[in-house]
């Protein structure tokens, strides 16, 4: 948020919600960055991974798949 421009409006907007929590504006921008710099941490580490392709059969698998196979 920090290094995206604000407008006035914003930035007034901004103000008065560190003013109700008791603090200044740039602490209050910096807090609420690092807050969803969190979120989006923790939604990237909850996010499902892909399932792995399954896994071709080893030596002997084959050999017995061929084995099965009639004549």
């Amino acid at each position: 948020m920090s290094d995206r421009k604000m407008t006035e409006a914003q930035r007034a907007y901004e103000a008065k919600r560190a003013a109700r929590a008791g603090m200044s504006l740039e602490k209050w921008l910096a807090t609420k960055e690092r807050r969803a710099a969190e979120e989006a941490r923790e939604a990237a580490a909850a996010a499902p991974k892909p399932a792995e392709p399954p896994k071709k059969p080893g030596f002997f698998g084959r050999l017995l798949e061929k084995a099965q196979k009639p004549l």
